[in-house]
């Protein structure tokens, strides 16, 4: 069922969403809130948009030009809904198409920044896949895979361009193993738990293309405390929806 709702903390921002489908999740709000916007900052690029709710919050932070792209149609749909239902449509454009096709397409070096929280499963043999389509795309690399990303990253991002992301702890070898060996210097990460005394189960990183050595390992973020509210750190983290667009 498609409804309308508050995004997740930010109260003057609403989003469409499709209840029966992969709704977005607490990942987008913590990368979007992560993610280094500076005042030059002028073309941003989000992989695999959904919703869009990432350009929903980036756009309290900047004024820069947002591209959400998103392979599946039902989605960009609802995140074109979106982004005219905040009246922002002169700062946020939704393209729906694979990003492989889109990176071919536009010349290299076309933003200053690119965000993504991408499918987290590698695809196998035995891997059980949910039989909606859209969970499956949203969960699995079955349309682009880890490197597939970080190929059309390296293309699409300009020098000294930054590339964040969200991924699982588990995958964050990997995930480092890329940023290297296409062109992304690692430069912050920052490892997320659900509750104190917990195990991570998220981890943002951060990159800057063609970068200077030196990595910043930042504090943990907690997201919830033993009552099940959220964390003060938390609160602090996404600024609570107070955010204002800033002049570029």
């Amino acid at each position: 069922m498609e409804c309308l709702n508050d995004l997740l903390g930010y109260p003057n921002r609403k989003i469409y969403q499709n209840t029966d489908w992969f709704a977005f999740s607490l990942d987008s709000v913590l990368l979007a809130n992560f993610v280094t916007i500076l005042p030059r900052t002028k073309t941003i690029l989000d992989i695999g948009t959904g919703t869009a709710p990432i350009p929903l919050i980036l756009s309290l932070n900047t004024k820069a030009k947002i591209v959400g792209i998103e392979v599946q149609e039902d989605l960009a749909h609802l995140a074109l809904k979106s982004v005219q239902y905040n009246q922002l449509d002169d700062q946020i454009s939704i393209v729906q198409k694979d990003v492989q096709s889109y990176a071919e397409e536009m010349e290299s070096d076309s933003f200053d920044v690119i965000v993504s929280n991408p499918p987290y499963f590698k695809v196998e043999k035995n891997n059980f896949h949910n039989q909606d389509l859209h969970k499956t795309l949203a969960r699995h690399e079955v349309a682009l895979s880890l490197e597939e990303l970080f190929q059309c990253v390296r293309k699409l991002l300009k020098n000294d361009g930054v590339f964040a992301m969200v991924h699982r702890p588990e995958r964050l070898l990997e995930i480092l193993d890329l940023y290297r060996q296409y062109g992304l210097e690692p430069k912050k990460i920052q490892l997320v738990y659900p509750k104190e005394g917990k195990d991570a189960h998220m981890v943002l990183i951060e990159g800057v293309k063609h970068g200077k050595p030196g990595l910043r390992l930042l504090a943990p973020l907690i997201i919830h405390d033993s009552n099940n509210q959220y964390t003060q750190e938390y609160k602090d983290f996404i600024k609570e929806g107070e955010n204002e667009p800033k002049e570029l």
